[in-house]
């Protein structure tokens, strides 16, 4: 498969990580700045503080919930209010490490089958389902 360029750069994100998983992170433009806390799934304490696995869920629920309510407008259907979980799960794929992502969409205003359409053309325009597509496990549902 080629690797697909960009042709026009619409927005350009920069953050910086220090002290892996049990570090900080911290966006160029200060709006975040979180400490990192390794999950007691994973061996470390938990407790107060963020992990990658966490913020890879937050953004791609985020950028799925524009991608369809993208779709929901071109297609003139009137969603209502939607929610988007993004699951994140980290775990063993031979000798390396994978991730497997569930997205449940909670859509009540609409039919099952019209909410399911709905996420699956969001599948397609999300750049976060086109940066994931065929690297790892993406499952759609309707809650």
């Amino acid at each position: 498969m080629a690797i697909k360029t960009l042709e026009k750069v619409l927005y350009k994100a920069t953050a910086s990580a220090t002290g892996g998983r049990e570090g900080r992170i911290a966006s160029d433009d200060g709006a975040l700045d979180a400490a990192l806390v390794m999950p007691k799934g994973l061996g470390g304490p938990g407790g107060h503080g963020t992990n990658p696995e966490q913020l890879f869920a937050a953004g791609y629920a985020a950028c799925f919930g524009s991608a369809l309510a993208l779709v929901a407008r071109l297609q003139k259907i009137d969603v209502g209010p939607v929610k988007i979980t993004a699951n994140v799960s980290l775990g063993t794929n031979g000798p390396a490490y994978g991730l497997a992502v569930e997205l449940v969409g909670d859509l009540p205003n609409l039919p099952r089958e019209q909410a399911e359409a709905l996420m699956h053309a969001a599948h397609e325009v999300c750049p976060y389902s086109n940066a994931t597509r065929g690297n790892i496990e993406v499952k759609l549902s309707v809650a």
